[in-house]
């Protein structure tokens, strides 16, 4: 019961907040295509991850994980979907806040492995609808995801610095430590079930990326610099 409460009350502040703050940056866009395409991500964010947390939470409170375990695979596909598109988003943020143009080389392989991360979770060898899918597709899956996230890692430490972006200079350390938290329950969470508690610290993770772009939102006043 303490699970469930727990886990619960994080939920619905994590979804609420989030998503609350992604339409409200749609809403404040007023043209500004940074502001948009970050409340584009957060608006992604909490609704895909709602495909994933609902249906735990209501397994939590009813006849438990196993008992559930189709919703939860379904809703694990949903959210893997959902992700791939985030950080695929998060790429023309980049490209937007740092005046990037040109580089179709690079944004052909962000398009090439989310095109990939997607077919490789629509598989059925992943058997989404069972409670423990295979280890083996859950690394095969997560390895054009985890290539995503080191490309943009790179590009926001390295332009981030060079601009001395106060804004945006720890995203790069936002995403490196959702990948460091999330990699451990890829490799151990169907076995040790106390590694998945480390989906908290990574779900902090993406709430901070999520701050970081609220600070370009005002209600008034130019994006900051």
């Amino acid at each position: 019961m303490g699970q469930a409460i727990l886990e619960t009350l994080f939920d619905v502040a994590y979804l609420s907040g989030v998503l609350t703050v992604g339409f409200l940056m749609l809403r404040r866009a007023n043209g500004r295509p940074l502001v948009r395409l970050f409340g584009a991500m957060a608006v992604v964010l909490g609704a895909g991850d709602a495909f994933h947390l609902v249906p735990r939470v209501w397994s939590l409170w009813t006849g438990g994980l196993e008992a559930n375990a189709a919703a939860l695979g379904i809703g694990k596909l949903i959210t893997s979907i959902t992700m791939t598109v985030f950080y695929l988003l998060l790429y023309y943020v980049w490209r937007e806040r740092y005046r990037v143009t040109g580089r179709r080389g690079l944004t052909a392989v962000l398009w090439g492995l989310s095109a990939l991360r997607v077919a490789l979770c629509l598989l059925p060898q992943n058997d989404w609808l069972t409670f423990r899918q295979p280890l083996l597709w859950g690394i095969l899956r997560n390895l054009p995801f985890a290539a995503m996230g080191v490309i943009l890692i790179v590009a926001f430490y390295l332009q981030a610095k060079r601009a001395n972006d106060r804004v945006f200079g720890r995203l790069w350390l936002a995403i490196l430590l959702s990948f460091g938290f999330y990699a451990p329950v890829v490799f151990w969470g169907e076995t040790v079930p106390l590694v998945g508690m480390l989906m908290i610290p990574k779900t902090l993770a993406y709430v901070w990326v999520v701050w970081m772009g609220w600070q370009l939102a005002p209600e008034s006043g130019r994006e900051a610099a």
